[in-house]
């Protein structure tokens, strides 16, 4: 089988260590073999972007942008064999890989304004003669530890942005579909990259905490599980490292019962089942305000989920594709059944798929479970799948009250026309991001994207303004030329 190894110092390498297989989740077979980075490995990848690092930082701004704008017209050229790779190791579907892809790309659009993003701050005479001003310079080799689910978008969030800031960068993907990771950085290098700036090495736990521990690391961005991110934070900080840890998510909807009923029905079902569920904001709780709207919602979702087409990412008339793994599946199908035993009621059961000629394949049909409880453990947990639930309450208040007592807080929606109702619901709930009548509100590029509490370690936002500022430190300048011939008497006095 293919070995997907790592690219170091501007090319590809295979070097001789552990491995595992590569799935395509449509077949559930192995079809290709990735390199797991020994630590000696990831020692290669850092010297390397810390070798790179001295001359690309001094590289005038403008010239790092112009490598930013060659890159995204290679992105667009090659944009059929990127979704392609995303299709055959993470199963999605072929439109939406697409869609994961431009959402990328927006990303490398808004790192193409580096000149104006970095160009700092100036202020003449703030004492006599005295200017003072504000730059923000790299940080040195930074690292990125991305999840499976965006295997092209998530790393794109990071690298872009890192490295027309001046640093150097260290991207360890996930095992699980790691050939995305390596195609970009051969496109990286077409587009003018210096060998050394963009590195990528794949790998498990024994790579991540290499990056973790190396004191050459100077910020680690990761997106991925809470207990992972909590891992990976405290670690960090503990190394003296900056970093943004994005963990997980229970997104809710609440549905109100002035709502245009068919139009939320129709966001719901490809919030909640597009990407197979496999997204961090993806819609998985409905939150109905009343039994008439969450019966309402029941039967038109039960109705509408009939004509779901689930299958393998070449048929782009397929909704949605596989789980990642065959353990995946697993996990969440024991969720599905966990609500079932302790008194849900699964309306529509999708353990059981029908995908003709892939009988063997990684597939779990969308399912709904109507009259959730905040006790029940599928409801505690983060599913990551085809799976959308119906909570019932009796007015907004508690509607917002059970968002608010989840542990998570990344994003959230309402579907209503009263706009009092949704300014309230948007000032007041607790919750990163959030959507009105918007079912899957993720920030565009040039804002920032992050949830609150247990969904977010760190101080800044991924991406946007928060990136530049968590890829650059703030140095400021106070400047005075004395008058020839002057001298000047001591002051103890604070200089004001």
């Amino acid at each position: 089988m293919k070995v997907v190894g790592h690219f170091i110092d501007g090319e590809t390498c295979t070097p001789k260590g552990r491995m595992q297989d590569v799935y395509n989740p449509a077949t559930g077979q192995a079809e290709k073999l990735v390199l797991l980075a020994s630590k000696a490995t990831v020692n290669d990848a850092i010297v390397s972007a810390q070798n790179a690092f001295s001359t690309w930082r001094n590289t005038p701004v403008s010239k790092r942008a112009r490598v930013m704008f060659k890159f995204k017209s290679l992105l667009e050229e090659h944009a059929e064999e990127i979704v392609a790779l995303i299709g055959a190791e993470h199963g999605k579907i072929s439109h939406d890989a697409a869609g994961e892809l431009q959402r990328g790309i927006e990303n490398v659009e808004f790192a193409c304004a580096a000149p104006q993003l970095l160009k700092g701050e100036h202020s003449k005479n703030v004492g006599p003669n005295i200017d003072a001003w504000s730059e923000f310079q790299p940080l040195g080799v930074v690292a990125g530890i991305t999840p499976f689910n965006f295997p092209a978008m998530v790393p794109l969030w990071m690298f872009p942005l890192a490295i027309v800031c001046g640093n150097t960068f260290v991207l360890k993907p996930s095992e699980r579909d790691p050939s995305c990771a390596i195609y970009l950085a051969k496109l990286l290098k077409e587009a003018g990259l210096p060998d050394g700036v963009f590195n990528v090495v794949n790998g498990d736990k024994e790579a991540v905490d290499q990056i973790l521990d190396d004191e050459r690391i100077k910020a680690v961005s990761f997106v991925g599980s809470t207990p992972i991110a909590e891992y990976i934070y405290s670690k960090a900080n503990a190394n003296g490292k900056r970093c943004q840890a994005l963990g997980g998510a229970k997104n809710h909807a609440i549905v109100m019962p002035d709502a245009d009923i068919d139009n939320a029905v129709n966001q719901l079902l490809g919030a909640a089942f597009g990407s197979s569920g496999e997204r961090c904001m993806a819609l998985s709780v409905v939150v109905a305000v009343g039994d008439d709207v969450a019966n309402r919602i029941v039967d038109k979702m039960q109705t509408a989920m009939m004509d779901l087409k689930v299958g393998a990412y070449e048929d782009a008339t397929n909704d949605f594709g596989p789980l990642i793994t065959l353990q995946h599946k697993q996990k969440v199908e024991g969720y599905i059944a966990s609500a079932k035993e302790e008194g849900a009621n699964v309306v529509v059961d999708g353990r059981s798929p029908n995908v003709e000629g892939y009988e063997e394949g990684f597939f779990l049909g969308a399912t709904l479970i109507d009259k959730v409880t905040p006790e029940m453990t599928s409801y505690k947990a983060e599913i990551f799948g085809p799976v959308l639930q119906v909570m019932r309450v009796e007015n907004m208040q508690q509607a917002m009250q059970l968002i608010d007592d989840h542990e998570y807080g990344n994003g959230t929606c309402i579907f209503t026309r009263d706009g009092e109702a949704a300014r309230y619901f948007s000032d007041n709930i607790q919750v990163g991001m959030v959507g009105i009548n918007v079912p899957l509100p993720v920030p565009v590029s040039y804002h920032s994207f992050g949830g609150w509490k247990r969904s977010l370690f760190g101080d800044l936002h991924a991406y946007g303004p928060d990136g530049v500022r968590f890829y650059t430190k703030r140095k400021t300048i106070t400047q005075r030329w004395p008058s020839s011939g002057v001298r000047e008497g001591v002051s103890f006095s604070f200089p004001s």
